[in-house]
């Protein structure tokens, strides 16, 4: 068979677009025998302008809610049409339509048992409709709907829990990754479409245009999420957690400092602190700290 790339260039993705270089790697590792439901976001914008499409696997687009139905529906019919076991069916989404807005689409895929990879493509906020907060936006982060000003430090919710929410379908499968980390996510996507049953991935991706961070510096800045411990690297089978990125943490100041939209929280020392005890709290919960003797 011709050896076509999987995820071409030429896409209209903002230079740097942490979003692309993940996708790109996901679908690489999953193979030519794949079927995509990808929600409407940044990542079905700038990969699919009609007429063109930057994807050589069969990719389905249907509403912002539910890549999770729709990847339930193609898994569905290749069952009865004999086929799922030659075909891996991938739901895409981005933080707002994972832990948002298709967020109950995602639980009945979970609940109902469907052999579907969800891959969550977590940039922190809505970005493709004006950069705003979503579930998954961090602490203290200055998004369109979440300015600081006097009375406001930003964003002041934590990032919604979508681990042990998805944990708590009790799913054969979860795990997080980065964009920093390119072997790490090709070797969970290769892992996760092993296994039969719903899978889960959640994968960090940093946005230039929102974060307001230089656009060569996309991997530096995911690999700081990590290295602080704002954002563990982590990974369950049956529950149970099997793995996990190991750190010596650096402090949280190193990550926010590249980004204008903690800007603010540089100026505010108990904001600071608060977000320190974010980090040191993942540390805790899930051992991320090199034990050194």
């Amino acid at each position: 068979m011709e050896n076509r790339p999987l995820f071409k260039s030429g896409h209209t993705a903002c230079a740097g677009c942490g979003q692309a270089i993940a996708a790109r790697l996901v679908i690489e590792a999953a193979g030519e025998n794949t079927i995509i439901a990808n929600n409407t976001g940044c990542l079905e914008v700038f990969t699919t302008g009609f007429p063109e499409s930057a994807w050589g696997v069969p990719w389905i687009h249907s509403l912002f809610e539910n890549a999770a139905a729709v990847a339930s529906g193609v898994e569905a019919a290749l069952k009865y049409l004999g086929k799922k076991d030659t075909v891996n069916v991938i739901a895409q989404a981005g933080d707002g339509g994972t832990a948002d807005i298709g967020l109950q689409a995602l639980s009945g895929m979970l609940e109902r048992g469907h052999d579907v990879l969800y891959v969550c493509y977590d940039n922190e906020a809505y970005e493709n409709t004006g950069i705003q907060r979503s579930g998954l936006t961090p602490y203290g982060a200055n998004t369109t709907t979440s300015p600081p000003g006097t009375v406001s430090i930003g964003n002041i919710h934590p990032k919604k829990p979508m681990i042990d929410i998805v944990l708590a379908h009790g799913i054969p499968y979860v795990a997080t990754s980065s964009a920093g980390f390119p072997r790490d996510i090709q070797r969970k996507v290769k892992k996760a479409i092993s296994i039969k049953g719903p899978k889960y991935i959640q994968i960090h991706v940093p946005c230039p245009l929102g974060w307001r961070h230089e656009s060569g510096k996309t991997l530096d800045v995911a690999k700081l999420a990590v290295e602080t411990g704002l954002y563990p690297l982590v990974e369950y089978e049956n529950g149970v957690l099997v793995s996990k990125r190991q750190i010596v943490p650096k402090p949280v100041e190193e990550y926010l400092k590249v980004q204008g939209r903690f800007k603010h929280i540089l100026k505010n020392p108990e904001e600071l602190k608060k977000v320190q005890e974010i980090a040191n709290n993942n540390i805790e919960k899930y051992g991320l700290k090199v034990q050194t003797q």
